[in-house]
């Protein structure tokens, strides 16, 4: 590994060019020791556009006018506050205080005027956000690479950890080339590494983040084989009269990247999906059945698809393509699942059906014995409301597994939010799970016997629950642990991928908290997810990434200021905190 490093004696001089330029540069100084190497908002307002009292309205968050609002809105509840969060502006707390008509023409006026605001600062903030500053060098820690088999590295990231050296570019040269020296990961978060330059010992003044996946990146030995300078930063230069020995003693017996990495990395970029190849994927307007889509874009493995029949690429969907929510041309039929045929009858040049090969596969089940039946009660985490668990109902069986799920109390009257689940998945239960599990369990909408007892509405509506070894008990070995950071899937705006953190872990259950914003919004996420990926995957892939909502000393508050205006002087406006 040191064959190729020699200290330049005062004499001698040494050149080098740029990494990625041919360009001739200055050489070196001779004297340089180079080892040649190489408040209270008091309003509410629903997604239909009522605005008034929060006690007034219906459910128990108190956001539809009706039970028939909340549920033909239900796919888009979350819309009012998507678009605040793309505009860095965190949801406004909940209401008590009757307000009259007036005011409401000014807090709408106020609103807009905040949003336009906080839009300028959040396409700034996006670019700017730095993922080493928010996790520092403390007890904060990332999800490791290896919790995420569906990411870039996922399967390779190996031995990979604290002490690995690495050569990276070396900053602190004063040189008008690029030069390098070697580096020792401090501390590792998803892709990321906190790298202190060997020589600073204790000294973490000079300590910086970087993605190991990233060019510029490379195994000790790098240089030598490229014949590339080793520069010692300029700062401690005079640390040592001998950086070769120096170098010899420190990195004897220490771990450094594979020889491969760099090419590892380029080949698990590479995604089998292309554009214009044909999936069915389900119909976001209509969760029991799927349409056909077009791969438009793939991103680090996440597609945008666009649904046949829209003509200007407006109407899209975005899902990995490990996503349980696409399918293989012909699958809607093959197992009796609802379909919604295109009206589309000239294809696109260029267009093909994607191989069957390339979609994740279910485990085979045995329905021949003992079997989910339609009517069976079960728990399942809400499509429509991820943060919640509720009382559900199997409504139809499918083949190879795949059962229709409705949602007790809020179901459309034509099924049209039924949710087609397998019976492997993670997302559905056995009743008595959230109880067993001290998880809140929502209720069917309309139930007012409080606390829910199983065994009670059981009795009451007739019905049996679904036997228990009917699902999945399998829990792997995840290595997620609460408090860790991850970049994550806001699967009610699939597109976002937000700053995340585990905020908790039911087996194989975890809650994902959205950072900056109320624990409502939370989602519970299966650890093997394609939807979750670790700290600096937006930054590899090249996908956008949205920083937590601005908030005031950690904490969203609200203040409420009264002011005298001419046609009523107890006028309340809503103005917040000054960050």
């Amino acid at each position: 590994m040191f064959d190729g490093y020699d200290s330049c004696s005062e004499n001698s001089s040494s050149s080098s060019s740029s990494e990625d330029s041919d360009e001739e540069v200055p050489s070196l100084p001779a004297s340089l020791p180079i080892i040649k190497t190489n408040g209270q908002v008091v309003v509410r307002r629903t997604m239909c556009g009522m605005v008034g009292v929060r006690d007034a309205f219906y459910s128990k968050t108190k956001r539809f006018c009706s039970v028939s609002c909340s549920r033909s809105f239900s796919s888009n509840s979350k819309k009012a506050s998507i678009l605040a969060r793309l505009q860095g502006k965190p949801p406004t707390k909940k209401a008590k205080v009757l307000q009259k008509q007036p005011l409401m023409a000014k807090l709408a006026a106020y609103a807009q005027y905040q949003a336009n605001q906080q839009n300028q600062v959040k396409s700034k903030s996006v670019e700017g956000f730095d993922w080493g500053r928010y996790i520092g060098a403390g007890d904060v820690n990332g999800a490791p690479v290896s919790c995420f088999k569906h990411v870039p590295m996922g399967t390779s990231w190996g031995d990979i950890a604290e002490g690995v050296r690495v050569e990276v570019p070396n900053t602190d040269s004063g040189l008008p080339m690029t030069v390098y020296w070697i580096a020792t990961v401090i501390k590792l978060a998803g892709f990321k590494a906190l790298l202190r330059y060997e020589g600073f010992d204790g000294d973490s003044g000079r300590d910086f983040w970087c993605n190991l996946c990233v060019p510029g990146i490379h195994p000790v030995g790098w240089c030598a084989a490229g014949g590339k300078p080793l520069v010692p930063p300029k700062s401690i230069q005079h640390k040592y009269p001998n950086w070769k020995a120096f170098l010899v003693k420190r990195l004897t017996g220490a771990k450094t990247l594979p020889p491969d990495f760099s090419n590892k990395v380029q080949q698990s970029m590479q995604f089998p999906f292309k554009k214009l190849m044909r999936v069915e994927v389900v119909d976001k307007t209509h969760l029991c059945r799927t349409r056909v889509a077009l791969v438009e874009q793939v991103i680090g493995g996440r597609l945008r698809l666009v649904y046949e029949e829209c003509s200007d690429g407006s109407d899209d969907f975005w899902c990995h393509m490990n996503s349980p929510l696409i399918h293989s041309i012909g699958w809607s039929r093959s197992i009796g699942h609802r379909f919604k045929r295109s009206d589309v009858s000239k294809k696109l040049d260029g267009q093909v059906d994607a191989p069957g090969q390339l979609f994740t596969k279910v485990k085979d089940v045995d329905q021949s014995g003992e079997w989910f039946k339609d009517g069976m009660k079960l728990e399942a985490i809400d499509p429509l409301n991820l943060s919640a668990i509720c009382v559900a109902t199997v409504r139809k069986v499918l083949a190879d597994g795949y059962l229709m799920i409705g949602i007790d109390g809020s179901e459309a009257a034509d099924g049209s939010d039924w949710f087609c689940y397998h019976s492997t998945s993670p997302s559905i239960f056995p009743a008595g799970f959230c109880e067993i599990n001290t998880i809140e369990l929502t209720p069917p909408r309309g139930y007012t016997k409080v606390p829910f007892r199983w065994f009670d509405y059981l009795r009451e509506t007739g019905s049996v629950a679904a036997p228990v070894k009917l699902f999945n008990k399998e829990v792997p070995n995840h290595g997620f642990r609460p408090g860790m950071k991850l970049e994550a899937v806001d699967l009610m705006e699939p597109r976002l991928v937000c700053v995340a953190t585990v905020t908790r872990i039911v087996h194989r259950l975890l809650r994902i908290h959205f950072d900056g914003w109320e624990d409502e919004y939370d989602q519970w996420v299966d650890c093997e997810s394609p939807d979750l990926y670790p700290v600096g995957w937006c930054q590899l892939t090249g996908y956008q990434l949205q920083p937590p909502a601005v908030l005031s000393n950690s904490k969203q508050m609200w203040i409420i200021v009264f002011v005298c205006l001419q046609e009523d002087p107890l006028e309340m406006i809503l103005v917040p905190p000054r960050c």
